[in-house]
């Protein structure tokens, strides 16, 4: 699976990793935009979706009521945690974190399901919560890992039952801190990269 990095392989022992995943209809280079908006100590970590989007990629095939196969979901969330053990191989690092903007936010999570307890923290951004039956019945997870969520008012893009089932969800299984911005749409802004900033520094950075 290819992806872009923030420091080559021999510079990255002891930081702390953050896995960066791209939403719906993008690419790598998005997040690849962000990595000089993170704290230092950060390695970022951006994988290429596999599902061609019009030359560009996703990560699953998504319609606008973000209804989902489910075996596709879980698919491409092992897959890139397939990805990311091969990027673990190269470390050590001292913690593995994860954010994601749009579906990437939706993988965020997934990954979080498929390996409860395993990353430091979650940041997601203008995204949701996929409904995954064939997970729910082990759920509440065993470990309320933080997660902020970080959403515009003015994002018509998520419907109003994905994000019901967003915010219950995160609820009763993360330790949920939900930041919005006022007519903000379906982007990733400044303040939003500043309450990223600050997540990561209380929770990855701060906590050693």
């Amino acid at each position: 699976m290819p992806g872009a990095f923030s420091r080559p392989e021999n510079e990255r022992a002891g930081t702390h990793l953050l896995v960066m995943l791209h939403g719906y209809g993008t690419g790598e280079e998005r997040m690849e935009s962000l990595f000089a908006t993170l704290p230092a100590g950060v390695t970022a970590a951006a994988p290429r979706g596999s599902l061609d989007v019009g030359g560009d990629v996703g990560w699953y095939l998504l319609d606008p009521g973000l209804r989902t196969d489910q075996g596709q979901v879980i698919t491409a969330a092992s897959g890139v945690l397939a990805w990311l053990d091969g990027v673990l191989a190269t470390g050590p690092f001292a913690s593995v974190s994860l954010f994601g903007f749009s579906q990437g936010m939706a993988m965020a999570t997934m990954l979080l399901r498929l390996r409860p307890g395993r990353f430091r923290c979650v940041i997601g951004i203008g995204g949701f919560v996929p409904e995954v039956d064939l997970l729910a019945v082990t759920e509440p997870l065993p470990t309320r890992t933080p997660y902020l969520w970080q959403r515009g008012t003015g994002d018509r893009v998520i419907h109003p039952g994905a994000l019901r089932y967003t915010q219950e969800w995160l609820e009763e299984n993360t330790a949920l801190t939900r930041r919005e911005f006022d007519g903000v749409r379906h982007v990733i802004t400044p303040a939003m990269m500043i309450e990223t900033d600050l997540f990561l520094r209380e929770h990855v950075l701060d906590a050693g």
